[in-house]
């Protein structure tokens, strides 16, 4: 005899089925964690990815040059902290053509691609302590480097500052979806549970902010709050509970009048006990879907908000920014600088809105 399943058993088993559903959901976890664990992964692991080389901008992927790495300071240690949100710079790294060790000091040749144009600098053993011999000061100091995606406009390591830039792109939807999910969730329960007046008057202030471009929107709440990382999540917040209310709202009016909620009263149970312990929990199947469509829709506008200057601020890294400083390297024989954070916008938002539509396949109880 076939054991009951819960509806959620049924409904992981249809999501499970669904291929494309369950491999856009695997990359959004592999996103996540390629997010949290970017310094461990970055080859540049200074704060937010910002180790410049001028000489050696806008090179193309897997450029490989050797690197004098000069301390600045007395090394520390790593802490737990370095790993996820990086260090200050202890090293100024510089690319070199070649280099050769004297009896008390490093001569080397800063690079260069023009002849004639490759300046030969000298550094005194006094000024590097820490090493007893010329070996070990070649094994320490010197190292080739390669940089697998290129490099950007300034010479930072264009892999780096994906790799950190993702944080600002996956914490914007995560942060922009829970707020529009609180706040849509209260209002559109008072104005579906009520009705009559609180109703009249949710629904106006809904069409209301409806009726604004979401993205001119942003921009008022983002200018009134001021240009940086935490406004700009809060401002795409703001703007996306409209659509939850809607449908929350919607939800509370074709369940309220069910036999549970009229027992639930029955019982002298309050109105926020009722909302919240016995309908929210059985409406929740399209908050879910919708929220993974605000998710991406929150990457795509604090990407367009980066891309005209308001989101995330220099020098932290961010994939809208990225394509702002590089859009005019298309017709310059260098695309991929703007298009590699392009595509990485593209599949990051297309694997939430793939595995949002999984999720309505498989929370729908009339299939």
């Amino acid at each position: 005899m076939k054991s009951n399943q819960s509806l959620s058993t049924i409904a992981l088993q249809k999501f499970a089925k669904n291929f494309w559903g369950v491999f856009s959901f695997g990359y959004i976890v592999l996103m996540c964690l390629l997010a949290i664990f970017a310094y461990v992964l970055a080859p540049d692991d200074s704060e937010n990815a910002n180790q410049m080389h001028l000489s050696i901008h806008s090179k193309p992927p897997g450029f490989t040059v050797k690197m004098l790495a000069l301390p600045i300071e007395e090394k520390q240690p790593k802490s737990i902290k370095n790993y996820f949100f990086g260090h200050t710079h202890q090293i100024t790294e510089i690319p070199i053509n070649e280099y050769t060790f004297t009896q008390n000091s490093i001569q080397y040749t800063e690079f260069s691609e023009t002849d004639g144009l490759n300046l030969q600098k000298e550094i005194p053993f006094q000024n590097i302590p820490g090493f007893s011999s010329a070996k070990e000061m070649e094994k320490e100091l010197i190292s080739t480097k390669t940089f697998y995606l290129g490099t950007d406009k300034y010479g930072r390591d264009l892999l780096s500052r994906m790799l950190v830039g993702s944080r600002v792109s996956l914490s914007i939807g995560f942060v922009a979806v829970f707020i529009s999910v609180i706040v849509g969730l209260f209002f559109g329960a008072l104005g579906g549970y009520y009705g009559g007046k609180v109703d009249a008057l949710v629904m106006w202030l809904v069409n209301v902010i409806w009726s604004i471009p979401t993205l001119l929107l942003v921009i008022a709440i983002t200018l009134a709050l001021g240009k940086g990382f935490w406004q700009v999540f809060v401002a795409v917040g703001l703007t996306m509970w409209v659509e939850v209310a809607r449908v929350v709202r919607g939800q509370i009016i074709s369940v309220k009048q069910m036999q549970y909620v009229t027992a639930a009263r029955a019982l002298g149970f309050s109105d926020f006990r009722i909302i919240w312990n016995h309908i929210i929990p059985n409406i929740m199947a399209p908050v879910i879907v919708i929220s993974a469509a605000n998710f991406a829709s929150a990457i795509l506008v604090e990407s367009g908000l980066s891309f005209l200057g308001l989101g995330a601020q220099p020098p932290i890294p961010s994939w809208g920014g990225m394509i702002k400083d590089h859009y005019n390297y298309i017709i310059l024989g260098k695309p991929y600088l703007a298009l590699v954070p392009g595509v990485a916008i593209m599949l990051i938002t297309l694997a939430f809105m793939m595995t949002g539509n999984a999720l309505r396949d498989a929370l729908d109880v009339k299939q």
